[in-house]
Order: C-alpha cells, then structure tokens, then sequence
C-alpha cells in the first residue's frame, strides 16, 4: 500500500497514523510525505515505525522540477515491489500530479477534511479531486458530513467516522504527575489539544479567558497558518506548544475539564475532530461550539455540551461541576463502539472486496 499524505508522519498523531498502523499487519506500507529539499541527489529519506510503516520523505533540490521529481522517486519505488497488489492510499489530491500515470490494483481515497476549504489551499485542488474521485473506487470520509457532501460525487462512498484509542486515553482517567510545564498552572483547568489553526476561534478563547479569569485555559498543540503573535494574550491562557502523543494522557489526567473552541466557517464545515472521543475516554466533560458532526454524534446525546459566544461562559463553568447523572456510563458505552482496530477492519473488508472484483475482471 502507497499512502500519498499532505500531513507528515512525526506532525500530530491522528487518523493516518492510527489506521496505517493497524493496516501494516496486512500490508507493507509505504507513507510518502510531502517533499524536503536539500542540494545533491533526488532520494527518499526512509525511515520504519514501531508498527513498520516505511515512512518516505522526499528529499531534492527546491530549483528542480519537483513533480518530475516525486514522479520519478515513485515509480522508482513501485518498480521495486514484488508482483503482490498493488493499493494507492490517497489523503492529499494534490499527489495526483505526480502519480496519476502509475497503475495501481485498487485506489481508495480517504477524505478526513475537505482541504479545498482550508487556508491557503492550493487554486487547482477541488479540479484534483475531482479527477481522484473519478480514479478512486473506494472513498472513504471522516464523518457524516463528508460522508453527505461525497456520495453525491461517487458511487462507492464509505463513512468512517475518526475512532478512539480508549485504553491509551482512558489511563488520564487515573491522577498522574503533571507534566513539568503545566505543573505551575492553577487549578482549575480546561485544556484544549489540536492544530491552532484558522479553525480556532481567537476571539472565543479571549472572551471566554477575560470572563473568566479564575479558570486556567491549558491550549497544547502546534501553530499552523496563523501567526503567533494573533494568538490571544492573559494571564490565565496558557500556550504550551506541540506535544507526542503519548503525553497527552498525562497532561489530561491533570485537567477538570476540555473545550474545542472551533470557529464556525468553511474550514469546519465539515470537520468531524478525533480529539471528541479522546477528551471523553479520558474522562473530561466537553464543551464545543456547534460543529456539526460533533452536534450530531455527541451534542444531541448529551455526551458534550454545545455553546456559543452568548453561552460559551456559564457552560464552561458547568463542565467544571458534578456531572449529571448516568453520563459517564454513555460515554463509555458509545466509546464501547469505537476502535481504531474496528475501523480498520470495516475498511480492510471492503478493499478485499473490491481486489477479489478486479482479480476476477
């Protein structure tokens, strides 16, 4: 399987890595990441992950012609492999340009954002994508509102909402060591993990944070398309950079409550975000603004509570209380539905399915 990814494999661990790492015990897995550039021979830097995904990166001169580059590099690659199946794995259509002509077995498309919405998108990406759900014959989305938007695009369309790593999560439910960094901070706290990207409401962080001057707002993750100086200044916000992964249950275990505080525009229209079900497994009560899958799967449940600018204040406060009655235990029996193993295998029956069409063909 040659996954083509806009998002690096060290960036923020989520969706690709979860599902490619179950998928390598059925595959060789080759992620190709987006290109570096330094003086000498065109290469890929490789280097292979705990679970054994190959994670390539290209690397060439930023003077040459980069998709001739990346094309090149990829058939190279492909060249190399035995006569087995071949799955092009695509999250990016932008790496049509450079593997459009290379045959494939079985080309899926797995849409986790509707990345032409994003800041600084590329002017040809909704053409690309166009032209990859014309090659694809299997899409796969992220959440329900993808799932809307693409089957209308395609025959074959798949909705895999974003899943959960309870166990991983789950262990913030215990009290541990705060993390030096955060050590310092006032209780109480409500944290944030995530891309600060044009996806974050500034605005809403100041106001909530100038309200409410006694809660501390803990905001861990990298800055992305935005300038850190747009980022909102007090006393109790507190911006504590990128974390792995697997410090996130430590920094949650210390934690009274989690809020998303998306802004509401084309860039989360349809955004269905993975750190929902991990602020619940680790036992946090959820504020979020009305996003719409996170509305539909767990607002109107009553698993995470939904506000806005006007009530943004008081439902922060509540998050911070007892909660009601009977939600921890419907929480963990919506968590009880989810895996990330689950997922794939959903996934992994419907690309066996359609190799056996084609070998049959």
């Amino acid at each position: 399987m040659l996954c083509f990814s806009h998002l690096r494999w060290e960036f923020v661990h989520q969706r690709p890595q979860h599902l490619l790492n179950e998928a390598a015990s059925d595959y060789r897995i080759y992620f190709v990441e987006e290109p570096e550039f330094a003086q000498g021979a065109a290469h890929f830097r490789i280097r292979t992950v705990a679970s054994g995904v190959t994670v390539l990166t290209p690397v060439f001169d930023a003077a040459c012609d980069s998709l001739r580059e990346q094309r090149l590099l990829v058939e190279e690659l492909q060249a190399l492999l035995d006569g087995s199946p071949v799955v092009h794995w695509y999250y990016t259509p932008m790496a049509l340009q450079f593997t459009r002509n290379l045959p494939c077995d079985l080309c899926v498309y797995d849409c986790m954002d509707e990345l032409s919405a994003f800041r600084f998108a590329p002017a040809e990406l909704a053409a690309l994508e166009a032209e990859l759900l014309e090659r694809a014959q299997l899409v796969f989305t992220g959440g329900q509102s993808l799932f809307a938007a693409k089957r209308r695009l395609h025959a074959d369309v798949h909705c895999f909402p974003s899943s959960v790593d309870t166990k991983h999560f789950a262990s913030a439910r215990v009290h541990s060591e705060d993390p030096l960094d955060q050590a310092w901070i006032p209780e109480p706290r409500i944290g944030y993990v995530g891309v600060i990207d044009e996806r974050i409401d500034l605005d809403l962080i100041a106001a909530a944070a100038k309200a409410l001057p006694l809660i501390q707002f803990v905001m861990i993750g990298p800055i992305a398309k935005i300038s850190p100086d747009d980022l909102p200044q007090a006393p109790n916000i507190h911006w504590l950079g990128r974390k792995t992964y697997d410090q996130l249950p430590g920094y949650m275990a210390n934690w009274q409550a989690a809020w998303m505080p998306f802004a509401l525009n084309d860039a989360t229209r349809f955004i269905s975000p993975t750190k929902t079900p991990e602020y619940l497994a680790a036992g946090l009560r959820v504020t979020a603004t009305a996003v719409v899958d996170v509305v539909e799967t767990y607002g109107k449940k009553g698993l995470v509570s939904i506000a806005d600018a006007q009530t943004i204040v008081p439902t922060l406060k509540t998050t911070l209380g007892i909660p009601p009655e009977g939600w921890r235990q419907a929480v963990d029996q919506h968590l009880a539905l989810m895996s990330w193993e689950g997922t794939w295998d959903a996934m992994q029956s419907l690309i066996q399915a359609r190799l056996r069409v084609g070998q049959e063909a």
